[in-house]
């Protein structure tokens, strides 16, 4: 970060609790801003502890995450909660004032145990403050981030005239993702007062909210952008950093910088969440799965990022798979304990719904002694069939049966299943498992663009969109830049009736091969590298804006840039001879 920001920023950093579940008490900085360079240490009596809290998951308004964070709060929640935010001119300094700093807490009882955090006497958020916007079955009385529970059918009489039932409880760990560059954040005030945030982040319009909220100041006052970031795999779905140089910035109305050491990214950022799933599977003694039911048990640690939404993938990304089934049940209970809080990670809940379903299925094909792939193709859900456990959608695009058979051919199962002997005391296994994915949440995530055509056949491009889902509406937009293009010669040569009917036709056919012949680029351009692919489309502006530039020499443009240009100018000579 340091290589796209002024130097003379404020070094940020946070001093961190060192006990899971506590009370600040008092905080003395005197000695600490002694510190030559010290500008300002912030504490809990900085932050209205009354006031309205927020936050950090980057999700859609209104976010089904629970709004159960201060910048910083008196109430400490885990080991590496934030006790006060230190800013100097560098990190020297700012590293020995918080040596400096002295704290007095009151410790409190700390809640780890996940299945015993339900309706436990420990609350991990007993203040009146926080706040559900969304029906997610959330009650902080309750330690209860989150819970639901849908189905279709009875199952429990599919279950009780099974011919087979696997009964088995699957536990997933919470484990860390390591990007190569961790969370960081810069912060500055423009010439109209307003907060310009470069953050490392995948949520930049989520952001511009997370900070509004988190420094009750209005969204307009805020501007977000991010460069190219060095990995994020969901963590940086949740404003792990932002908001802390934000709230320096906006106070001292001075440029600050914080970037996490890799053991804050460890230890005080956004893992994925542990799990406990309890599988009940029912069958015929001919291998068809009659009915599936889940209940599924969510930590999300000390506040409640993304809790909500990643349990219901548990079930909704697995059971949906088993398309002969006649009944289903998923219940979801996600709650509070004093660790570190958890969040967003590659496949964002599904992976350990997944290998809960996943692996039953394999023990029922154990039971039976059928091949999991032959068990699997007889149940798989297909292409046209509606969906119950999926939100009763119909699975308009599906080719799991080819991909089974790909799969099963490219493994050479037939040969290696169950597994060899390979003659020394060791066996060499295969196995095997299904899994559905896509991009954004369902009737939640959402996205727009706009398109605007400039004059020498360049756009403006301007897109606000969910995570994962800004690439597609980029791919969208790219083809309907070129139907536009098309259309608009048709329209201009056809209503405008330029030179007859006789020119109008001809000048139509002329467009569609034009347009035709774009297309192909197109689809070439997307195959080669970035590069190459910036000759044939501007390239991304941090802030994702597609600007007109200076245009390259004729020669150096691309067929289909000339033809497009050809294109645009000739509507234009259009305009001039109907004026």
């Amino acid at each position: 970060m340091d290589d796209v920001i002024p130097e003379g920023c404020l070094c940020v950093k946070l001093l961190r609790s060192p006990h899971a579940n506590a009370i600040v008490e008092s905080i003395n900085t005197a000695a600490a801003m002694k510190v030559p360079g010290m500008e300002r240490i912030f504490t809990w009596e900085d932050v209205p502890q009354d006031g309205r809290r927020y936050t950090q998951a980057g999700q859609t308004y209104p976010e089904a995450s629970p709004y159960d964070r201060l910048v910083i709060d008196r109430h400490v929640r885990f080991v590496g909660d934030v006790v006060a935010i230190v800013a100097g001119e560098d990190e020297k300094c700012v590293d020995k004032a918080m040596r400096l700093i002295k704290v007095k807490y009151k410790v409190l009882e700390p809640l780890f145990d996940f299945t015993k955090a339900k309706d436990n006497p420990i609350l991990v958020h007993p203040e009146d403050n926080w706040e559900s916007l969304a029906p997610v079955g959330a009650d902080n009385k309750r330690n209860l981030c989150a819970h639901d529970q849908c189905g279709s059918g009875d199952i429990d009489e599919v279950l009780r005239t099974s011919d087979i039932v696997i009964d088995r409880v699957y536990h997933t760990r919470a484990c860390q993702q390591a990007m190569m560059e961790t969370f960081r954040t810069y912060c500055s005030i423009d010439a109209y007062g307003r907060l310009n945030v470069l953050s490392s982040t995948q949520i930049v319009f989520h952001t511009r909210r997370i900070i509004a909220n988190a420094l009750h100041i209005p969204k307009s006052m805020i501007r977000v952008s991010k460069p190219r970031i060095g990995g994020g795999f969901g963590a940086k779905q949740t404003a792990v950093s932002a908001v802390y140089p934000a709230f320096v910035t906006w106070m001292t109305k001075k440029p600050s910088k914080i970037i996490f050491s890799r053991v804050e990214s460890q230890t005080a950022s956004s893992p994925r969440h542990e799990m406990q799933m309890h599988v009940r599977l029912g069958a015929t003694k001919d291998g068809i799965v009659r009915g599936i039911d889940l209940y599924t048990l969510s930590n999300t640690g000390a506040y409640g990022e993304h809790g909500p939404t990643t349990v219901g993938l548990s079930g909704h990304k697995s059971i949906p798979l088993y398309g002969k089934a006649e009944a289903f049940r998923f219940t979801s209970d996600v709650v509070y304990t004093n660790i570190m809080s958890a969040g967003a990670y590659r496949g964002y809940g599904a992976t350990q719904g997944l290998f809960a379903v996943e692996s039953a299925v394999n023990e029922l094909a154990a039971r039976l002694g059928m091949d999991p792939f032959e068990l699997r193709e007889k149940n798989i859900v297909r292409e046209g069939d509606v969906m119950p456990a999926y939100y009763g959608q119909v699975n308009t695009s599906c080719t799991l049966d080819r991909c089974l058979a790909r799969v099963r051919e490219m493994i050479d199962w037939d040969n290696k299943y169950p597994c060899r002997d390979m003659g020394n005391g060791k066996v060499r296994a295969v196995g095997m498992g299904m899994a559905m994915q896509g991009s954004g949440i369902t009737s939640m995530d959402v996205g727009s663009a706009t398109l605007k055509v400039n004059d020498e056949g360049f756009y403006t491009l301007l897109i606000g969109a969910a995570v994962a889902i800004d690439a597609l509406i980029a791919l969208y937009v790219r083809q309907t830049y070129l139907l536009l293009t098309g259309q608009a010669i048709c329209t201009e040569a056809a209503a405008r009736g330029i030179r007859g009917e006789a020119d109008a036709k001809q000048r139509r056919e002329q467009a569609l091969s034009d347009l035709m012949a774009m297309q192909k680029d197109v689809r070439k351009a997307a195959e080669r590298s970035e590069a190459e692919e910036r000759d044939l489309f501007p390239a991304l502006s941090q802030t994702r804006r597609i600007s007109a530039v200076t245009p390259p020499p004729e020669e150096a443009k691309p067929a289909a840039h000339r033809r497009r240009r050809q294109a645009v100018f000739t509507v234009i000579q259009s305009d001039k001879q109907v004026q």
